[in-house]
């Protein structure tokens, strides 16, 4: 099965290639057989989404919702880097979650398996990754959770 037809059995839609950058960095880096994925974070058709943190705003399947949106958006940034060609990721290697949270919430691995179950989904177990999920205090305009990556794509 292709990616292109994983993703259209999930029901997703790629966002418009190379969403720009909101700062003074590129969101994407491809160098040899490595491609970073700048932090993407809860926006959907051009509007944000998930305003406010887990653990008060909004609950865990919540939050995983947002982790999940963030993962589309990386999707769409590593068919930008490649051209469309999904087909090329190797494997996902690392994902790095970012919560924001109440002082209080400690589930942040379980809103990252949003994303993680994503990449998996898509990927199989090339879309199996090292990761990180860490709460903080605040994200970007708001968000309740970023998601950036790490990926080996195939020369």
């Amino acid at each position: 099965m292709t990616i292109a037809s994983r993703l259209q059995n999930l029901g997703i839609t790629l966002p418009p290639a190379g969403v720009a950058a909101a700062a003074n960095y590129v969101p994407y880096v491809l160098q040899g057989n490595i491609l970073i994925i700048a932090g993407q974070i809860t926006i959907e058709n051009g509007e944000k989404k998930f305003i406010g943190q887990v653990g008060k705003e909004f609950s865990v399947d919540e939050g995983k919702a947002a982790a999940r949106l963030c993962a589309v958006n990386i999707l769409g940034q590593i068919s930008a880097a490649l051209g469309g060609d999904l087909e090329r990721v190797e494997r996902i290697m690392r994902l790095g979650v970012f919560v924001s949270c109440a002082p209080d919430f400690t589930e942040q691995s379980a809103v990252g398996n949003g994303a993680s179950d994503l990449m998996v989904e898509v990927f199989g177990d090339a879309g199996r990754h090292a990761r990180a999920a860490v709460g903080v205090s605040s994200l970007p305009f708001g968000v309740a959770v970023e998601v950036d990556a790490m990926v080996a794509i195939k020369n």
